[in-house]
């Protein structure tokens, strides 16, 4: 039998109702319960993968290969488990659906209306527990493919992910079900009908309502208000919807008169309302929550026991992160760099990589397009044209004065830095700050990992300074270059649609021993979720190799290069994979983790 707690947010946006829901499902878990999560968007994209990163941030990508909201990230990072394609429902799914039903006659030529049939086609979403929502235009080679990697592969979750067996015999499942946005946006009013609904047609004891509000503090009266968290709750029971519990987001301890206050006026118990504070870290939110009885209030209200729960892992986990013995920079060169959720999971992988290290990681932000911009118009100072007077003819001192240039600035952004990491991203823009960036690292010995778009301009630049191809490129950037060294997938030829199209998911990739790839990861066959079009040209694999570059990751079939690695380098590596997708805080990732050891090994000259 499986249990719904579902999360809602109240007076503004913002208030970390994701952060909430995880921290429960990571207590819940805990204590023996299987948990899943899901979280309901209210906006009309079919799902984020079209959007744009620096208005919506991280796109995150599922085993199964669905693009999802970046709150999954936190999800599973939280709850270590893998989610899929039901865990993400939109607006855009749901009345694309309902449309492809009516126009297929399933209606049976009756008025479609919001009520019953696009809250009948949200209830149909809701995880249950014999078998999840499958939309019929979902990529069956995707889901094929994950299922194949899951038979094939040994299981990477954490300590403790096998305690409950699959069966529903000893305890219930709980399925987490976060509401995106506030109660009373128009857009979302749907989703609260059908949770309406839903809970009033399930057994008492089977769903429990947590609403997440802002209680803030005044500084001219300097006190708390509580208004703001009656008038969000109103809101909800205007909607016939009762709070079981009020999660209250404060900057300031809330005390007991004002609980008793919020209990009193929202009707639920004293117990029940819970303060959630600003915490250092987002991993400190489960023993924040632990400390404030949330779990027990959610077991209350479903009617379940709530054993003691076994924590000491992730406690060990936050008391590394809270005591590092040391402290590293490395530079994160992207294009999205003006909103830092762009890159959330590489950041929250670099974390785990610090935790792995007994290191806290600090981020020099480097936005590429600027950097790209300010090597291009450098100006040679007096050394630097004195060298340029020495050239042959007047466009070899023209080069020669705006590569000076070009390093000084080069080193004014990136000097002192202990790692790089150039992580994915589309399009032109900031690509020719990517290729300076991965040479820098490259020529200076700084550690390095290229993520997808950030591999492929690592292959770019090798084959541009070291193959001595010098127009080499992406055929996406630049499609008249005379060396394509990364070109179209054969596959993606036809191909016009946008969403949900490349190459998405989880993909099997074989790894040459010896190489610094086998050693990190520790095993011949890995898997990596990946979100590309484009891939290294097969037609240019002998001469990169013979050059010193070594191709050290391989799709097991030998059509995709998946990794490469410059075994001149001390640590030099990129994926075409997304590893930061599958990074864990009591669980880092190698990749990550072997980055940050290799820059605290160049920063204090000591083998980890």
């Amino acid at each position: 039998m499986t249990k719904y707690i579902f999360v809602t947010g109240g007076v503004v946006s913002g208030l970390g109702k994701g952060i909430t829901a995880a921290s429960l499902g990571r207590l819940l878990k805990a204590r023996g319960y299987r948990v899943t999560m899901q979280k309901l968007d209210p906006y009309l994209n079919v799902d984020p993968g079209t959007m744009n990163p620096i208005q919506h941030g991280e796109v995150f990508v599922t085993e199964d290969g669905t693009e999802t909201d970046l709150d999954l990230g936190h999800y599973e990072r939280f709850i270590d488990e893998n989610l899929n394609f039901n865990s993400n429902v939109t607006s855009g799914k749901i009345y694309w659906s309902v449309l492809n039903k009516e126009r297929h006659g399933d209606y049976g030529g009756g008025t479609v209306q919001v009520i019953p049939h696009v809250t009948n086609e949200i209830k149909s979403r809701f995880y249950t527990d014999n078998s999840s929502y499958t939309d019929s235009n979902f990529h069956a080679d995707q889901t094929e493919n994950a299922q194949v990697l899951q038979e094939s592969l040994p299981s990477e979750r954490g300590p403790g992910a096998d305690k409950v067996p699959a069966s529903d015999s000893e305890l219930p499942e709980i399925a987490i079900i976060e509401v995106g946005g506030t109660v009373g946006d128009i857009e979302s009013q749907p989703f609260y009908e059908a949770i309406r609904q839903f809970m009033q047609e399930k057994t008492q004891g089977t769903c429990c309502m947590i609403h997440v509000t802002l209680m803030p503090y005044l500084y001219g009266s300097e006190e708390l208000k509580t208004k703001p968290t009656q008038a969000s709750v109103r809101e909800l029971q205007r909607m016939g919807i009762r709070a079981d519990i009020i999660v209250c987001r404060s900057g300031r301890e809330i005390p007991l008169s004002l609980r008793e206050k919020v209990a009193l006026f929202c009707n639920v118990p004293v117990s029940h309302v819970i303060q959630n504070l600003n915490a250092e870290s987002i991993y400190d939110v489960p023993l924040m929550m632990e400390e404030e009885r949330l779990a027990q209030a959610a077991c209350r209200c479903l009617q379940i026991p709530c054993p003691e729960p076994d924590l000491e892992d992730w406690r060990v986990m936050v008391d590394s992160l809270h005591h590092p013995l040391r402290k590293v920079t490395i530079a994160m060169v992207g294009k999205y760099t003006s909103l830092h959720d762009a890159y959330l999971s590489v950041v929250e992988a670099l974390h785990h990589g610090g935790i792995a290290n007994r290191a806290e990681v600090e981020i020099r932000w480097v936005d590429s397009e600027e950097l790209e911009n300010c090597c291009k118009k450098a100006p040679g100072n007096k050394e630097e044209a004195e060298k340029a007077q020495g050239a042959q003819d007047a466009q070899a001192a023209e080069e020669t004065r705006v590569g000076c240039g070009a390093e000084r600035i080069l080193s004014e952004q990136l000097g002192g830095i202990d790692g790089m990491i150039i992580p994915g991203g589309f399009g032109t823009r900031g690509t020719e700050g990517m290729i300076l960036a991965a040479q820098y690292a490259r020529e200076k010995n700084i550690p390095f990992l290229g993520i997808c778009l950030g591999m492929q301009m690592a292959f770019a630049e090798f084959a541009r300074n070291v193959v001595g191809w010098k127009d080499a490129n992406s055929a996406e950037l630049n499609p008249a270059t005379a060396h394509p060294v990364i070109d179209l997938m054969p596959e993606q030829k036809n191909v016009t649609d946008l969403g949900g199209t490349m190459r998405l998911g989880a993909c099997p990739c074989a790894l040459r021993p010896g190489t610094l790839a086998h050693r990190l990861y520790g095993k011949d066959t890995i898997s990596e979720r990946h979100r590309h079009r484009y891939e290294v040209n097969n037609e240019v694999r002998e001469d990169m190799e013979k050059e010193g570059l070594t191709l050290s990751g391989i799709s097991p079939d030998g059509r995709i290069v998946e990794m490469i690695e410059y075994a001149g380098h001390p640590f030099y590596i990129g994926t075409q994979g997304h590893p930061e997708f599958k990074s864990r805080p009591n669980r880092p990732h190698p990749l990550f983790a072997g980055l940050v050891g290799a820059a605290c090994e160049k920063r204090y000259n000591t083998k980890m």
